[in-house]
């Protein structure tokens, strides 16, 4: 019997360790730490009305140089060159800048946060996902 008591112990003292460990060791899926801040211009799209729109009026612009075939001309570079300058300029009125927060997860992945105004993160943050935005930990 003392050489069953001798097995036993050590076996109940193993499983009452288990019971009892520290669950801090066990990985924070919605943990991680702020790797990378990025500010992105994402170039706005045009839906055409500033080409037209500049055409119209570089195709008025250039009717006022010259006559004749000249005229003509300079009425059609006037509407292309607008046409191109109106398009840009409303791409331009169109951008938008996204502040990206990029969060190495202790799981491994890298997951990356977008916002629309920058945020007050550092590179190093430890942070953790609450109902999708982050917040520190």
């Amino acid at each position: 019997m003392r050489t069953s008591l001798k097995i036993a112990i050590p076996g109940v003292l193993l499983a009452l360790g288990a019971v009892f460990a520290n669950p801090a060791a066990a990985a924070c899926d919605e943990c991680g730490t702020v790797i990378d801040l990025k500010k992105i211009e994402k170039e706005g799209e045009s839906s055409g009305a500033g080409a037209v729109i500049g055409g119209v009026a570089g195709g008025v612009l250039g009717h006022q140089i010259g006559s004749g075939r000249g005229n003509t001309a300079a009425t059609i570079a006037g509407a292309l060159g607008g046409a191109y300058v109106g398009n840009k300029v409303e791409k331009n009125r169109n951008t938008v800048t996204i502040y990206q927060v990029v969060v190495k997860m202790e799981n491994g992945k890298t997951r990356y946060f977008d916002y629309k105004e920058p945020t007050g993160f550092h590179m190093g943050d430890a942070v953790k996902v609450v109902d999708h935005p982050l917040t520190r930990r």
